[in-house]
């Protein structure tokens, strides 16, 4: 049986201090980014479970979040690091710790989760898709523990979920580009395993059938998976073209980041000679150069209704089962040459 590593065993890995471990694992702050980032990073490794602090710490109810182990840790990533803030504020608020497991489908099973997880929580939130299939979902449903999704849906099953407005969002943005006279527009898309970013482009396309218009199979570079520079290869293979687009859609803001890098590395401007817009409207993109139109998830707040749907199917309290899609709004920036 193997042996469940420790405190120091990250420390060793990290070639830090025990008691720094300690503090970035408990989320306090006075550590840097990089230091957190390594910490994190190396205890997902290792497969060391992180406890995110209760707001009593005499509180016997523990939840579990769980969400699928990426290249960058859930807590930084930028879209999902404001998911799990919210989340874990609400059920600090409501008395409840909060235990974030980290899926490996390369070295977990779904009965591992089952009997190690599910038998030590009252609740559990799954967020996001991805690694984590329809087929898994499914079975975690019929274990019978309380369950909210976020990002997340599963045809057929009347499961609470909290999504973001992603179809309006693709929507929306693309028919910003239409509106500014576009017709030459390149879409950096992502993995089809994301329910999220599926509903984006399809958003997308709806804009685009409203003004019968399709787009050329090389403005549509096939995503790029286990890769923290996405949009960067995406956007390198467009450019490469002898036609180039005058305005590009990035599935997310992650994702423009790395568009935007590429399109100066060609000596090209923003919106000069390539116009650009995005969703999530996470917090750097009003500081990219120029600064980003996006189209802004309420991430944080998701997290919020999460627990708190969460909260009341363990209590027992009466709870219909619904989608709850919130709201978003476009925000106009420089990016898309638009006048605000």
């Amino acid at each position: 049986m193997n042996k469940r590593p420790s405190l120091r065993d990250i420390a060793a890995l990290t070639d830090v201090s025990v008691s720094t471990v300690s503090l970035v694992l408990n989320d306090r702050p006075g550590i840097s980014d990089q230091t957190r980032s390594r910490v994190l990073e190396a205890a997902t490794r290792l497969g060391y479970e992180i406890t995110l602090p209760a707001a009593n710490p005499q509180t016997t109810n523990t939840i579990a979040l769980m969400i699928e182990q990426g290249s960058i840790h859930a807590l930084l990533d930028i879209f999902y690091g404001d998911v799990i803030r919210g989340f874990q504020s609400e059920a600090q608020r409501l008395g409840y710790q909060v235990l974030l497991h980290m899926y490996d489908r390369r070295t977990e099973g779904l009965e591992a989760v089952q009997s190690d997880l599910l038998e030590r929580v009252q609740g559990l939130i799954v967020a996001n898709d991805g690694d984590i299939t329809p087929e898994m979902v499914v079975q975690l449903e019929e274990a019978e523990t309380p369950l909210v999704l976020i990002e997340n849906h599963v045809e057929g099953h009347r499961l609470p979920s909290i999504l973001g407005d992603n179809f309006t969002a693709g929507y929306t943005v693309m028919r910003h580009l239409l509106s500014l006279g576009h017709r030459e527009i390149a879409v950096l898309r992502g993995p089809a395993k994301y329910s999220s970013l599926v509903d984006r482009w399809r958003g997308c396309l709806a804009a685009l059938g409203e003004h019968d218009l399709t787009l050329p199979k090389e403005f549509l570079p096939p995503p790029v998976s286990e890769h923290p520079q996405k949009g960067y290869l995406q956007m390198k293979k467009v450019l490469a073209l002898p036609r180039k687009p005058t305005a590009v859609v990035a599935i997310s803001d992650k994702t423009a980041f790395g568009a935007m890098s590429a399109i100066r590395e060609a000596g090209l401007s923003i919106p000069g000679d390539i116009a650009i817009v995005s969703i999530d409207n996470v917090a750097d993109s009003v500081y990219t150069h120029p600064p980003l139109t996006t189209y802004h998830i309420p991430r944080r707040e998701m997290g919020v209704l999460a627990m708190q749907k969460l909260h009341h199917i363990i209590e027992g309290r009466p709870e219909i089962a619904v989608k709850s899609v919130v709201y978003g709004e476009l925000i106009v920036r420089e990016s898309c040459g638009a006048t605000r």
